[in-house]
């Protein structure tokens, strides 16, 4: 990181992680250019969860290619007559890997907890419903990264 001074703690970028709304993720395509996507996720403890369909291009990258980076925005402000901008980021990386069974469940429940906390009954029925025609990932996270302008 090139300016230091606005390194966050890591317990500030954990934090972070805990209340974004959603991230990109950032695989390497099959030719090695880059490819994000952004997505709604979970985070607990050193990982990250999310869901998608059973097949697809995000499928296709992390089959050929674990190894990700992903990042959350969280408060930003423009400062136009500073030209700059107040912000809070958070970069992390890591390995990802497809949960299946029980880790499959825990990481949807995550999921219901953090968006659907209100209608966590149905939230489950929800789970039950749809196990079938979802995968879920795990993304083991080896560094996080936070930063801010405040």
């Amino acid at each position: 990181m090139r300016r230091k001074d606005r390194a966050t703690t890591i317990e500030e970028a954990r934090i972070l992680l805990e209340t974004a709304q959603y991230g990109v993720l950032s695989m390497a395509s099959l030719d090695g250019s880059p490819h994000g996507i952004p997505l709604n996720f979970a985070f607990d403890g050193d990982c990250i969860f999310f869901h998608c369909a059973l097949e697809g291009k995000k499928i296709d990258l992390l089959s050929v290619n674990g190894k990700v980076s992903f990042c959350v925005v969280g408060k930003t402000e423009v400062l136009p007559e500073k030209f700059g901008t107040k912000y809070e980021s958070v970069v992390a990386a890591g390995i990802v890997e497809e949960l299946f069974d029980e880790e499959k469940r825990a990481g949807l429940v995550l999921l219901v907890r953090k968006y659907s906390p209100d209608y966590f009954t149905q939230g489950l029925e929800y789970i039950d419903g749809f196990f079938d025609k979802t995968k879920v990932f795990r993304v083991r996270l080896e560094s996080i990264t936070g930063k801010a302008r405040r």
